[in-house]
């Protein structure tokens, strides 16, 4: 049995339920501000689902390399190796404000320190990702193929541009996540990544502060989720605004499972905003050709469950179509996966966000903009990284094909 935590305080306990299923349970009297998701208040009743973990709980737990080698690591000693197992491990530094310890545990959130800039200048013997598997799998409670790592590193964040010093010198959480992929896998994702992540702050989106490493082969982000009082926001992702498993990410649609569900929990006064910003971040997946914008890599933010929530910043953005020509998109826009076309996207602004033609027209002229100043930028670093010049130039021409047929309505 799992001991389940929000805010630092106790909320319930989740358990295994049957063979394949689980259960969660509120602890008695707990106060409606213990809830775990803005889906699930607190109630007597318990929730319960019958194939694997209930959305909330399964939502962070790392896929790929990383969840092979905390099985490696572990099963051993458990005998079996699921969801729940993972959990267990990974459950008190996660994404968000959930934390997770065994029934009779009180909870411990020390991360280990690690230099960020020594990650970005990879002053580290041997190979750096590695380094990090060992040191940080079981501290990494973040979804995704690609492995990422919860580090802590508090200096850092005062270093970053425009940047304040947040926390205290006795903080113990994770402040940033590192992203690595070993060369063999997707060469030059976290170059790819970072200018991608160019484009949407060009845009005017929320893009969390980043960094590349000096050889191309790590990103360094800050946590969107970390407060300036060192507590965390809550995050949830679409998986579980929509009641769907991480192996149901591709499943849906950007008009319903997307815009539509956000206005269903987007208690804000900045709802028109956020949409907006939703319109905006959808368009641009399209214009960079990014076929891995699923439900799990759009989501929301809040201070305080039961008050307002926001669309969360921009994370996970890449050009997939620079390793896979023939990729589409993640859900379905107007019952296809196939690129929309202007008209396409046009419709979708004016149906789901509620814009006006010329208001859209803007939209797609700022985002055809951003994407034509950081291909110069990208330009520019192939000519100095000889390394990325055959990813780089494909990122170029798919970028072109998508503002072509994305953003730009055929004269």
């Amino acid at each position: 049995m799992i001991k389940v935590w929000t805010d630092g305080a106790e909320s319930g306990l989740l358990d295994r339920r049957g063979d394949r299923g689980s259960t969660f349970v509120y602890l008695p009297n707990a106060a409606p501000e213990r809830a775990v998701s803005v889906s699930m208040p607190v109630r007597l009743s318990s929730w319960d689902t019958t194939i694997g973990l209930i959305p909330i709980f399964e939502m962070n737990l790392p896929e790929g390399v990383l969840r092979e080698r905390l099985r490696l690591a572990f099963a051993k000693a458990t005998g079996t190796f699921d969801d729940f197992d993972l959990l267990s491990i990974v459950g008190r530094s996660q994404v968000g404000r959930i934390r997770y310890t065994g029934e009779t545990e009180q909870l411990n959130e020390d991360v280990p320190f690690q230099s960020v800039d020594e990650i970005l200048a990879r002053r580290r013997d041997g190979d750096l990702f590695r380094y990090l598997l060992d040191k940080f799998a079981s501290f990494s409670g973040i979804s995704g193929v690609q492995p990422k790592f919860l580090v802590r590193d508090e200096e850092a964040s005062a270093a970053l541009k425009d940047a304040k010093p947040r926390l205290s010198q006795t903080y113990r959480g994770a402040t940033h996540i590192v992203k690595i992929w070993e060369p063999n896998e997707y060469p030059q994702l976290a170059a790819n990544e970072h200018f991608c992540l160019t484009v949407a702050r060009k845009c005017g989106l929320d893009v969390p502060p980043y960094r590349l490493a000096e050889d191309g082969m790590a990103l360094v982000i800050d946590r969107f989720d970390l407060r300036p009082d060192g507590a965390y926001r809550g995050f949830e992702d679409f998986c579980v605004l929509n009641a769907r498993r991480t192996d149901e990410k591709y499943r849906g649609s950007y008009e319903t499972s997307i815009m539509k569900r956000f206005l269903d929990f987007a208690n804000s006064l900045h709802v028109n905003e956020d949409m907006e910003r939703l319109f905006t971040l959808i368009a641009l997946n399209c214009a960079l050709r990014n076929g891995d914008a699923h439900l799990k890599n759009f989501g929301i933010v809040y201070d305080h469950v039961l008050g307002e929530a926001r669309l969360a910043p921009v994370y996970d953005l890449v050009t997939t179509a620079a390793y896979l020509p023939k990729d589409s998109m993640a859900l379905t826009l107007n019952g296809s996966t196939r690129w929309p076309g202007w008209k396409e996207l046009r419709r979708l602004g004016e149906t789901r966000m509620g814009g006006t033609p010329s208001r859209i027209k803007q939209i797609l002229e700022r985002i055809d903009d951003a994407i034509s100043q950081t291909a110069a930028e990208l330009r520019l670093y192939i000519k100095h990284n000889s390394d990325f010049a055959e990813v780089g130039k494909r990122m170029l021409q798919e970028w072109e094909k998508g503002v072509s047929l994305s953003l730009r309505p055929i004269l």
